[in-house]
């Protein structure tokens, strides 16, 4: 079984907190292997982050973001990437010709998620409802 870590879960264990916790208790019981991300939900982090760097006026202020650019680049580093392939575009093309009224974001990895046969761990149940087939759990509750 393959497990896909999205972006709001990505956030939330960079975060840490209580929902943080619950969500690592239950990964830590997965084999390591299992538990991936998508190049599309780095994707996502790193624009965030990178904008966040280029609202900076002095140079104290790029002190956070680039902290956080680095802490997210090592969970990155640490974790199998999903990338978005061949056999993703297909499906992400057969999603889109299907007319599912989700984000494109979301699409690539409803995708990607698709593709490997794998379970997308996300918040966003109301989007990922419509796509047809997708399993996808929320372990932060």
């Amino acid at each position: 079984m393959m497990f896909i870590v999205d972006t709001d879960h990505m956030t939330i264990l960079r975060r840490g907190g209580a929902g943080a916790l619950r969500l690592q208790l239950r990964l830590n019981a997965i084999p390591e292997e299992e538990i991936v991300t998508c190049i599309v939900v780095y994707e996502e982090q790193m624009r965030g982050w990178l904008a966040e760097v280029a609202r900076m006026l002095s140079g104290s202020q790029f002190i956070l973001p680039y902290d956080s650019l680095a802490t997210n680049l090592s969970i990155y580093c640490s974790m199998t990437m999903l990338h978005f392939d061949a056999n993703a575009a297909a499906r992400f093309d057969e999603l889109k010709h299907q007319k599912i009224r989700i984000g494109i974001q979301d699409l690539k990895i409803a995708a990607i998620s698709l593709t490997n046969n794998a379970t997308l761990h996300t918040r966003n149940a109301r989007d990922f409802a419509r796509v047809p087939d997708l399993i996808f759990e929320d372990w932060t509750i």
